[in-house]
């Protein structure tokens, strides 16, 4: 696989508003295939972006929403976004939330990934929501299985986990994306379980999700297409 059309690499396409994003996305050109668009940039016509690179830049999109409501609402909500024929989208990793959208997907390619617990977060934070106690690995391992067997296409996962989530009897086809990735030498910023793109995918994901690394750099191209070159 080259590295011009190489999707495992997902770039988080985090930007204020539509323009910021279609001007990474020009500079980055042909490099990256697969961008994530986030809620940091929905107020900022994040929506209209997330269509552009799909219409008119022919990207892969990965539309992160992390939904979570009423199974009514996530039905309708899931439905019409599957309508705009993006690649993947993320819902909460409860069973109902996850079979709700599961049911607004259909008949689409729309592929829905659960959200376990946040990269960002560690057992201290998951005491301070009232989480049941347990390691925070154990709950993602639980928590993947139930949403797999509610119907998930895949699972958001930490790249620590992504091994062991792989090893799920639901799990031997699922998608696995990581985020919580960094490039060699990168600081975690405000994730807390982290890894290098290489660990990432020796690990069992199919895709990983970086952002900061490459949006940050002076040369975004550069950055997506040294880390492409890392890839195994």
């Amino acid at each position: 696989m080259s590295a011009m059309s190489d999707d495992r690499l997902i770039v988080a396409l985090d930007v204020p508003d539509f323009s910021a994003g279609c001007d990474l996305a020009t500079e980055i050109g042909d490099v990256v295939s697969f961008y994530k668009v986030g809620l940091g940039t929905l107020s900022g016509d994040g929506l209209t972006l997330a269509t552009k690179l799909k219409k008119d830049f022919e990207k892969r999109v990965f539309l992160d929403l992390k939904l979570f409501d009423i199974s009514a609402t996530i039905e309708n909500a899931v439905r019409q976004l599957s309508n705009l024929e993006f690649d993947f989208l993320t819902v909460h990793g409860d069973p109902h939330v996850v079979e709700a959208a599961v049911r607004g997907a259909s008949g689409s390619k729309l592929k829905i990934l659960a959200v376990t617990i946040l990269t960002s977060l560690d057992r201290d934070d998951l005491d301070a929501s009232l989480m049941r106690p347990g390691s925070v690995h154990d709950i993602v391992l639980e928590r993947t299985a139930r949403a797999l067997q509610a119907g998930a296409d895949g699972i958001i996962s930490s790249p620590q986990e992504a091994a062991k989530i792989r090893q799920l009897p639901l799990a031997q086809d699922c998608l696995i994306v990581t985020p919580g990735v960094r490039p060699e030498g990168q600081g975690a910023n405000d994730q807390k379980r982290v890894a290098t793109p290489k660990e990432a995918l020796l690990a069992g994901a199919d895709h990983i999700v970086i952002g900061r690394p490459i949006l940050s750099s002076v040369h975004p191209a550069i950055a997506a297409q040294e880390i492409l070159a890392s890839l195994p």
